[in-house]
């Protein structure tokens, strides 16, 4: 791969990375992205009802397209501090690698074609999307598969610090916001009286009981609890935010209904629990020796690569779900991901950049 391009790619990814991008308020970093595939005389460049940028590389015959997008939301608030710090082996900074490399992705591609001087049979669909991470719920993918539905070769979905890794199965994931109702009061004169605060954290206890199995893998998380409004005050209402997830379908809906009864039995006499559902990945795949993985586990191989076929909630569970042929990839390697201290190595970039193009030229060999 041209060292020119990946070191354009990076230098674009910081410009991204800056633009703060928290999940429903992505508007400024698309308005960014929208204006760049403008300046690269994309064809039909423009924005749907949930704020998703497309553009079109058109190809040179009327063979399907192919799908390549790569989420533009961040799990980091706006007021965060965006300082990156770049030395000769890495980049760190909040968001770089999750997703501000995967979306400079997108830009790396069409270069790395246009530099080959290849033009593809089909039309290249590039997209940057709203609402992958969090509450985002994959608002952003479900309307870019409600658009192209079953058109395309593939959806190819790029996440930055994934390289090696293939992900041709969804991992099912169910999201609820479960909220305890007290009539509260105060700690003092009302001593005794429930505080839905207390309540939560005992039910949290219950949760953490739950027996999960090892297979399939399956998880519960708690990520976020709130309420209250002093420390001497018995708190009126709390809430938390509950991750379930599972590689098996039935295993995730037995652990949801045994979530409910929880819920269910906590409620009592000025004690109201209620769950309600916030979140839903469906599960999905296509078979490890589908021509599209093994696309993609060569083009791996012939970077010098192994490929690690895997499970992952990413967007694309969305057309996994629905049959449709499917993956995500990393472009580089890294670490941090979620956290202040979020890096990625610069070096594998030129790696995961050629897996790209050698997957998205494939993809039409494969039907010559």
């Amino acid at each position: 791969m041209d060292p020119r391009i990946v070191e354009k790619l990076l230098n674009l990814a910081i410009q991204i990375q800056q633009i703060p991008a928290p999940t429903f308020a992505e508007g400024a970093r698309a308005a960014f992205i929208r204006d760049r595939f403008q300046k690269e005389k994309l064809a039909e460049v423009a924005s749907d009802e949930v704020g998703n940028v497309y553009a079109r590389l058109p190809g040179t015959e009327s063979a399907p397209p192919v799908v390549v997008s790569a989420h533009l939301d961040t799990v980091f608030p706006a007021s965060t501090d965006l300082s990156v710090t770049r030395d000769l082996e890495k980049i760190s900074g909040p968001g770089i690698g999750d997703n501000a490399v995967g979306v400079a992705g997108l830009f790396g591609l069409l270069w790395a074609l246009r530099r080959s001087g290849k033009q593809l049979p089909g039309d290249l669909w590039l997209v940057a999307n709203m609402g992958e991470e969090g509450l985002g719920d994959l608002r952003g993918m479900r309307a870019v598969v409600k658009r192209f539905k079953h058109g395309p070769l593939a959806y190819i979905v790029l996440e930055g610090m994934a390289l090696g890794h293939i992900y041709h199965r969804g991992l099912g994931v169910r999201r609820y916001r479960i909220t305890a109702r007290t009539p509260g009061g105060h700690s003092w004169v009302d001593h005794g009286q429930p505080s839905a605060v207390h309540e939560l954290a005992s039910l949290i206890t219950r949760l953490l009981e739950l027996p999960l199995p090892a297979e399939p893998r399956t998880t519960l998380n708690v990520g976020v609890i709130s309420g209250g409004f002093s420390v001497n005050t018995i708190a009126a209402q709390s809430d938390l935010e509950l991750d379930l997830r599972s590689e098996s379908m039935e295993t995730l809906n037995d652990l949801a209904a045994q979530v409910k009864a929880l819920v269910k039995r906590a409620n009592r006499p000025d004690v109201q629990v209620t769950a309600e559902a916030i979140g839903r990945r469906p599960v999905g795949e296509i078979p490890s020796d589908h021509p599209l993985v093994t696309l993609a586990a060569h083009a791996l191989k012939t970077a010098g690569l192994q490929p690690s076929l895997n499970i992952g909630s990413t967007d694309a569970n969305l057309p996994l779900s629905l049959g449709l042929p499917a993956i995500c990839l990393g472009l580089t390697l890294g670490g941090g991901a979620h956290t202040l201290d979020e890096y990625i190595y610069t070096r594998p970039l030129a790696f995961g950049l050629s897996q790209l193009v050698s997957v998205v030229q494939g993809l039409y060999r494969q039907i010559d």
